[in-house]
């Protein structure tokens, strides 16, 4: 069952035009991104839903709307009321009744003690009960009556199996107090069925209503996934809980939407008579909260690095396959505004809000004419008085036989169908003369040239440029759904490195390179770099650091102790406590590279690890050539490939088959690749003063000056 929009109304009862907390808010998700709208009044709300129903069935496309407000009453009050067993009844009743004034108050009060009187035939018998000053009128009980008339219940099934929490269920019936959910549904019920009759057959009412309308409402209720709100919160403080909840939980019935389990919620029948409605979500209670923590990433499989059995030596390009095949996101998703979206990956599409340009206009200054007589030959037209400016239109169609002033970007006056270039035409007085002919369309910009509204204009897994918040603001489009940046941990270890680059180091030790390189790299690839610090060569220190990594990181990377020797702890540690794969690359320089799934704390993730080499420029090439994908994969964007080209090499060598190489290397003046004079794997000076790396084929090579050789600039990596 699909569904292209979903929107979520939180509805009020409250009189006068209100903003901010208890007000009205809605929420749209889907082809359009996500907007959220705080609207003031009830009749507003109401034009909104008017307009998304509108629109969406224009375009083709299908919308769930969900309303915060209860569909339906305990069973026995419609036909009590309507002579029929059917909620929309009682919809369509109370639409003929209930309405606001000109300050937004409602006459709802009035009408509730109207039914009172109807079922009951004595003041103070319900079933409507609950009075503040505003509501007191006679006819409404100020307490809630003992024995409610016809037999009614107090509560709704669905209210007493879906609490959100609460202990006790708020009653349709209470019309005043804490949390009230009566006025809502009878100032809001009128307004669905001025919806259902808006668009006859179109819309339909779940769970009255099979829900195969191309716009189906339904009753939602935000509080079911007040943990994820609370969540939310706690990260903005200052947002307000209203629009967080309509936001979360349109997000949450988008996915759902996406992988079947909206399907599934409006297949499953209501807890009691379908007559008293259902909230959505209902028997679905972890999917639904599960969604609205955002999409959860399928996990990483436990044999996403292995390998066929009998290889020891794994070409880069088999490692690089397997890499690729068996990673996805293991990041969450959240809601930027688009301007502050600016290197973040896209995690759900962005399509055009409205058409670019919105309607034709000029391209360049001119006089807007009707094209039609205007053939072959001079001709002369008088000019309109005004002009048309781009942030100030002509005020009326062109009068026949005028032409009117027009700068750049104007829109295209009505009965204009051309501009003529001012450079073309010779003003006199009060006309302009020029020469033909003009074409219809002539210097105009076509509504919509550029892009259509519903166009999709941006992709998921794409990392957004400056030019790409252009293009999205340029069309409507105010927020993006992003993956969150990529927690990328960094831990180093050895006895013989020193973590403190000022500290006084015996010969024997050497200082920690590879952790600031690291961290480095992660931040320019848009991750959000975690330092784990640097720990000796024991075995129970290295995995508690692994245990806080995984706790606060995303993925973790080390640097040494990746290799089989009697020090190499953070293999021996991966082997013991997580799913490991060691492989021993076949590329130069590198070769130990181990690959592992680290249980988190929490028993939900299970953390990548990558061991590096422990040598610099080891490191260094391994994090280009392995890392920057990984992470790429791992951040919910594109797998990356270095880009390269053929240079012609300004130097000699004869390698060996069986391993791909990569030397440091930068472009001489004529453009040819000169390398470092030593393939050290500590040579850290190598790195400075190379601009890129000469990749080297996995065959045996006999490489002379002026040979082609592929050329990978640090550019291409990002850097």
């Amino acid at each position: 069952m699909r569904f292209d929009r979903v929107a979520v109304l939180d509805w009020s009862a409250a009189s006068g035009r209100r903003q901010g907390a208890d007000s009205i808010w809605l929420a749209v998700a889907g082809v359009d991104d996500l907007r959220i709208s705080n609207l003031p009044t009830r009749s507003e709300a109401e034009s909104a839903s008017m307009n998304i129903i509108s629109s969406t069935l224009a375009e083709g496309r299908r919308l769930l709307l969900g309303i915060d407000v209860a569909f339906g009453y305990p069973a026995g009050f419609a036909r009590a009321l309507t002579g029929r067993d059917a909620a929309p009844a009682v919809w369509d009743w109370l639409a003929e009744r209930v309405g606001d004034d000109a300050q937004a108050r409602s006459n709802h009060p009035r009408v509730a003690a109207a039914i009172n009187e109807r079922l009951s035939g004595a003041a103070g018998a319900g079933p409507f009960w609950g009075t503040s000053a505003p509501l007191q009128r006679a006819g409404l009980p100020g307490r809630r009556p003992a024995a409610l008339p016809a037999g009614l219940a107090p509560y709704r099934t669905a209210d007493r199996v879906v609490q959100g929490g609460r202990a006790q269920p708020k009653s349709v019936w209470q019309l005043a107090g804490v949390g009230v959910v009566g006025a809502q549904a009878l100032t809001a019920l009128p307004m669905l069925a001025r919806l259902r009759a808006a668009f006859p057959g179109a819309v339909a009412a779940w769970p009255f209503e099979p829900a195969t309308a191309p716009v189906v409402l339904a009753e939602v209720y935000p509080a079911l996934v007040d943990d994820a709100v609370t969540a939310a919160l706690a990260a903005d403080p200052g947002a307000v809980r209203d629009a967080v909840q309509v936001r979360l939980l349109a997000e949450a019935l988008e996915r759902l939407a996406a992988d079947g389990g909206l399907a599934a919620m409006l297949a499953t029948p209501p807890p009691g008579p379908v007559e008293e409605g259902c909230i959505l979500g209902t028997g679905h209670l972890a999917a639904l909260r599960a969604a609205a923590e955002g999409p959860v990433p399928p996990p990483l499989r436990n044999d996403c690095f292995a390998l066929p059995p009998g290889i020891s030596w794994v070409p880069v390009a088999t490692a690089l396959e397997r890499l690729r095949a068996g990673l996805t996101p293991v990041t969450g998703t959240e809601v930027l505004p688009v301007a502050a979206a600016a290197g973040r990956i896209l995690a759900r599409p962005i399509a055009a809000r409205r058409s670019h340009p919105p309607a034709a206009n000029a391209a360049v200054d001119g006089y807007a004419v009707r094209s039609a007589g205007l053939g072959e030959g001079q001709h002369r037209l008088g000019l309109a008085p005004g002009r048309a400016a781009a942030g100030n239109p002509f005020p009326g169609p062109l009068p026949d036989g005028a032409a009117v002033r027009i700068l750049t970007g104007a829109l295209i006056p009505a009965g204009a169908d051309a501009v003529v270039m001012q450079e073309d035409v010779a003003v006199e007085g009060g006309a302009i003369a020029f020469r033909g002919p003009v074409r219809a369309g002539a210097n105009i910009r076509r509504a919509g040239e550029d892009v259509i509204a519903g166009d999709p204009i941006l992709s998921a897994g794409r990392r957004l440029r400056p030019q790409d918040l252009a293009m999205a603001a340029s069309v409507g489009v105010a927020r993006a759904t992003v993956w969150r940046r990529l927690r990328v941990g960094v831990l180093s270890t050895g006895d013989e490195v020193l973590p403190d680059p000022g500290a006084t180091a015996a010969d024997h030790q050497i200082y920690d390179a590879n952790r600031p390189m690291l961290l480095a790299l992660a931040e320019r690839w848009g991750c959000v770099p975690v330092d784990l610090g640097h720990e000796r060569d024991d075995a129970g220190a290295i995995l508690a650091r692994l245990r806080d990594g995984a706790a606060r990181a995303d993925v973790i990377l080390t640097s040494g102790g990746a290799s089989a020797g009697d020090e190499d702890h953070i293999s021996a540690l991966l082997r013991e406590h997580a799913d490991l794969t060691s492989w021993r690359l076949a590329i130069k320089p590198g070769r130990p590279l181990a690959l592992a799934l680290w249980p988190a704390a929490d028993g939900r993730r299970r953390v990548p690890v990558m061991g590096l080499p422990g040598n610099p420029v080891a490191a260094f090439v391994c994090a280009l050539i392995f890392a920057r994908p990984a992470l790429s994969a791992l951040s919910g964007g594109a797998w990356t490939e270095p880009e390269g080209r053929a240079v012609p090499a300004a130097f000699s060598k004869r390698k060996k088959a069986g391993r791909r190489e990569y030397l440091r290397a930068r472009l001489n003046a004529d453009g040819a690749a000169e390398v470092f004079a030593s393939e050290g794997s500590g040579r850290v000076s190598g790195l400075v003063w190379a601009e890129g790396l000469v990749e080297l084929p996995d065959a045996a090579a006999e490489i002379g000056p002026g040979d082609p050789v592929r050329y990978l600039p640090f550019e291409g990596f990002g850097l």
